[in-house]
């Protein structure tokens, strides 16, 4: 079978959950070698052969991480040089489109990007995919050159198929071109003990409604271990972090479980979650077009219809 290159989503070499649905995926086309550029390889390397890949390329290019994703799109165009790999995927989040970008222009490629499922069809490689700010969902493929997948997070279950992930040095040749623009400086994220909002397999969003109380969101959230969103009303209202904007100028996920609250349903914030699995929304107003969307609504004040979900929550929990 042909070599299917998997970058790996990781964090200071931590693996983030993205990387293994990537694997999975994968491996419907191909064998899977993962492509951990930075530090970690030997640290991954149990996860990564847990899910599949029978290779793990270790790129150690020095201060690779310390530049922007230049580098990376630099080091898997050599790496699709020397594999001719059957297809690339990366993460569909800011970082991964733009590699895949760079990667497709280096590599005379086509690419896709925010693909839901990932297969192989009668004619090569084919992937369903969100498109026109998520008002469609299309059959789509490359036919041009190598492949270059952009994912979307929660878009497969993970699956185990162990392998051997045998760790492979590869030296990579990163030009001066590609370290214009380096990090000066970084801070850590702070802890919430919320998942990460474009990993969290639940989303709990609120919205206008709140009026710039997040407390019965954020509470109902915790009761169910979910992440916590907002809409782009209440971001630039100032009552939420732009980092946990859910829409189309924010971060889109797909999540199995998206509970909105208090949120009219705007195309833009549409665009950013319409792939969930399974929706719910809570607005007083009955035809709000958030209604047209989900899967069940709920007409109501979301500071008595959550307080009462979040208990039930818990009840049942024990």
């Amino acid at each position: 079978m042909a070599e299917v290159l998997v970058l790996t989503d990781h964090a200071g070499g931590k693996l983030r959950k993205a990387t293994a649905e990537l694997l999975t995926l994968a491996r419907r086309i191909g064998e899977p070698s993962a492509v951990h550029i930075g530090p970690g390889a030997d640290t991954a390397q149990k996860t990564l052969a847990k899910y599949g890949a029978h290779k793990v390329y270790s790129v150690d290019a020095e201060d690779a991480a310390s530049f922007l994703v230049a580098p990376q799109a630099e080091i898997l165009a050599q790496l699709v040089e020397k594999t001719s790999p059957a297809a690339v995927l990366v993460p569909s989040n800011a970082a991964g489109k733009e590699i895949a970008a760079r990667l497709a222009i280096k590599t005379g490629s086509g690419m896709i990007t925010d693909a839901v499922d990932v297969r192989q069809g009668e004619n090569g490689i084919e992937t369903t995919q969100s498109v026109f700010a998520g008002s469609y969902t299309v059959t789509a493929q490359v036919t041009t050159g190598t492949p270059i997948l952009c994912v979307k997070p929660n878009s497969a279950t993970i699956e185990a198929a162990p392998e051997a992930g045998a760790v492979e040095a590869f030296e990579a040749t990163v030009s001066d071109a590609a370290k214009a623009a380096k990090v000066t400086d970084s801070q850590p994220k702070k802890a919430t003990g919320r998942p990460e909002l474009t990993e969290a397999a639940i989303v709990v969003s609120g919205g206008r409604g709140t009026g710039g109380d997040f407390g019965p969101v954020e509470t109902f959230a915790d009761s169910l271990g979910a992440a916590v969103g907002a809409s782009r009303a209440a971001v630039d209202a100032g009552w939420y972090p732009h980092s946990n904007q859910v829409g189309q100028t924010g971060k889109q996920v797909s999540p199995q479980l998206y509970v909105a609250a208090g949120i009219s349903g705007a195309i833009q914030h549409r665009a950013g979650m319409q792939t969930s699995k399974t929706i719910v929304a809570v607005n007083k107003d009955e035809e709000a077009p958030i209604f047209e969307l989900v899967d069940f609504g709920v007409v109501g004040d979301l500071f008595s219809v959550l307080p009462q979900a979040t208990d039930e929550v818990k009840k049942r929990k024990g």
